[in-house]
C-alpha cells in the first residue's frame, strides 16, 4: 500500500475514502450528535443551521458521516498544498494518508465539532501565506490570509494566537514594506468588523463580550494510562522520525521551499499554545496540531532510499493507529 500512496495517480483518492471508511469505523458505529459549547456564538449557530437539515433518529450519523467527509476533504486539500509547493520531493499523496491516520488516534477527532472548522480556516491561510514568496499580488494573498486567521478565531477565541503567525510569515517570507503591513492589519480585522455588524443588526451586540473565552487544555488525571502512554509514545516516534529525514531533504530545496518550510514549524509551535490555553470541555482541539505533524511525519514516508526505514515507519503507524482505537475502549 505504501508503493500505492506514493504514486501520484487519482486512483489513490478512491484507495484513501475506502481506507478512510474503515479507520474511522468506530465513530460511524457509535456516532454523536455535536454538542452546543458555552458562549461559542458563531459555531452553535451553525449547529442550529445544521439540525434544519439533519433532523430525525438519523441526526448523529448524518452529522458523523458529514465529519468523516470533512476530514477526507481537508486530507485531500492538505496535500493538495504540498504538490502545489513543492513541499517534498515528488508529488504523492503521503500526506493525505498521514492525516486521515493521525485524525483517528481519538476518535473524537472524527465528530463534528469547532477545530474542524477552525482548520478549513487555517488550512485555508496556509495555502495563502505559502504563496508569499512567488506571487505577483502580494497584498491580495496577505489580506485572504489575514480573514482566513481572523475568521478562525470567530470559531475558537483561542486561535487568535494565529495572528503571531500572520506576523512571522510576514517576516519570514516577505521584505519588509509598510502598506503589506497595514493590509494584513486590515484583512485581519474584517471578520471581527462583519461579526460585530451582523450582531448589531440583530440586536445581539451584547454577546460579543462572551466571544473571548480561553482556559487551560492539558491531560489531567489519566484515566487510560496505556492509552495516553501509546499515543504519546508513538507520536514522538513518528514526530523524530520524520525530523530526522527532514533535516537531510529541506537543505536540498529551493530558498522558498526552505523558508515555506521555515512559516510551517512555526505555525506548529503556534498550533500547540493554541491548544494549549483552548478550554478544557473542547474535547478535540488538539485535531489543531495534525496538519503540522503531518507535514513533518510524511518525510518519513517519502524517503525512497531507504525502503526498510519508509516500510518500517508505514506498518508502524498502522500498528500505531489500530492500537489507539481498541486502547479507547478499555
Amino acid at each position: 500500500m505504501l508503493q500505492l500512496i506514493r504514486n501520484n495517480s487519482p486512483y489513490t483518492v478512491i484507495i484513501l475514502f475506502i481506507f478512510t471508511l474503515l479507520v474511522k469505523m468506530q465513530a460511524l458505529i457509535h456516532p454523536l450528535h455535536p454538542a452546543m459549547l458555552p458562549d461559542y456564538l458563531l459555531y452553535n449557530s451553525i449547529i442550529s443551521l445544521f439540525d434544519m437539515v439533519f433532523n430525525g433518529n438519523g441526526a448523529a450519523f448524518a452529522y458523523t458521516i458529514f465529519a468523516v467527509l470533512l476530514l477526507f476533504f481537508q486530507a485531500l486539500y492538505l496535500n493538495r498544498i504540498c504538490n502545489k509547493y513543492k513541499l517534498f520531493p515528488k508529488s504523492t499523496y503521503i500526506p493525505a494518508f498521514i492525516y486521515i491516520l493521525l485524525t483517528s488516534i481519538y476518535v473524537q477527532f472524527s465528530y463534528f465539532n469547532e477545530t474542524i472548522l477552525v482548520l478549513w480556516c487555517v488550512l485555508g491561510a496556509i495555502d495563502t501565506f505559502l504563496a508569499f514568496g512567488q506571487t505577483l499580488q502580494p497584498r491580495k494573498h496577505i489580506f485572504n490570509a489575514g480573514f482566513m486567521l481572523c475568521l478562525a478565531a470567530l470559531f475558537q477565541f483561542s486561535a487568535i494566537g494565529y495572528f503571531a503567525l500572520l506576523v512571522m510569515c510576514m517576516i519570514v517570507l516577505r521584505p519588509f514594506n509598510f502598506g503589506e503591513w497595514v493590509v494584513a492589519i486590515a484583512g485581519y480585522i474584517t471578520p471581527i468588523y462583519f461579526f460585530a455588524s451582523v450582531l448589531f443588526l440583530i440586536d445581539m451586540f451584547r454577546e460579543i463580550v462572551h466571544w473571548p473565552n480561553l482556559g487551560v487544555s492539558l491531560p489531567g488525571r489519566m484515566e487510560a494510562p496505556v492509552y495516553m502512554l501509546g499515543i504519546f509514545s508513538g507520536l514522538i516516534i513518528l514526530f523524530f522520525s520524520g525530523v530526522y529525514v527532514m533535516q537531510q531533504q529541506i537543505p536540498k530545496s529551493s530558498i522558498y521551499v526552505r523558508r515555506n518550510w521555515l512559516a510551517l514549524l512555526i505555525y506548529v509551535l503556534i498550533s500547540i499554545a493554541v491548544a494549549i490555553i483552548t478550554d478544557a470541555y473542547v474535547k478535540s482541539i488538539w485535531l489543531i496540531l495534525m496538519p503540522g505533524l503531518t507535514l513533518i511525519i510524511s518525510h518519513a514516508l517519502s524517503l525512497e532510499k531507504s525502503k526498510r526505514f519508509s516500510n518500517f515507519i508505514f506498518y508502524f503507524s498502522l500498528i500505531f493507529v489500530v492500537f489507539c482505537q481498541l486502547a479507547q475502549n478499555k
